[in-house]
């Protein structure tokens, strides 16, 4: 069986022999069976649990590498009109320990929840549901999600 045992950032390798389309919550692994889009399996074995993101390879100890995509979900992204309500959704949001996408433009992108959505609308944001990609935030303290750190986006003021 084919076996991933390293991460190669995106837009770090230019060949591919495979790609994996998986959803958020199954990119965060650490060791596990997997098929490609294929149906090829293949063991999915680092040494730590690591958040794959949308264009990530998986370098395979034979040679090749298998890219990662991300599945399209049922997401809503959330927009404010005001730096103000901004903060309150972010931090009401924020409070529920849900992952969360931050947005070009200052939006947020969560997955598809009738109650979270209750709430931010309640706040007085507006949510748009639909399908696309999710790629929440890794977290402050994972280090492939700091290699990619993005620029800020917004400047309020």
């Amino acid at each position: 069986m084919r076996r991933a045992t390293a991460i190669l950032a995106a837009g770090t390798f230019a060949e591919t022999t495979a790609s994996v389309t998986l959803a958020a919550h199954d990119r965060h692994r650490r060791r596990f069976r997997m098929c490609d889009d294929s149906g090829a399996e293949f063991l999915l074995d680092l040494p730590n649990a690591v958040h794959l993101k949308d264009g990530d390879g998986l370098a395979l100890d034979g040679g090749g590498v298998i890219v990662v995509r991300a599945a399209r979900e049922e997401v809503a992204d959330i927009h404010c009109n005001s730096p103000d309500l901004a903060a309150r959704v972010a931090w009401h949001v924020g409070n529920r320990h849900v992952p969360v996408q931050v947005l070009a433009g200052g939006g947020l992108r969560v997955t598809a929840d009738p109650v979270l959505m209750d709430m931010v609308e309640g706040l007085g944001a507006s949510v748009t549901r639909h399908t696309a990609p999710f790629q929440p935030e890794p977290g402050a303290y994972d280090p492939h999600g700091l290699l990619a750190a993005p620029e800020p986006l917004v400047r309020w003021g």
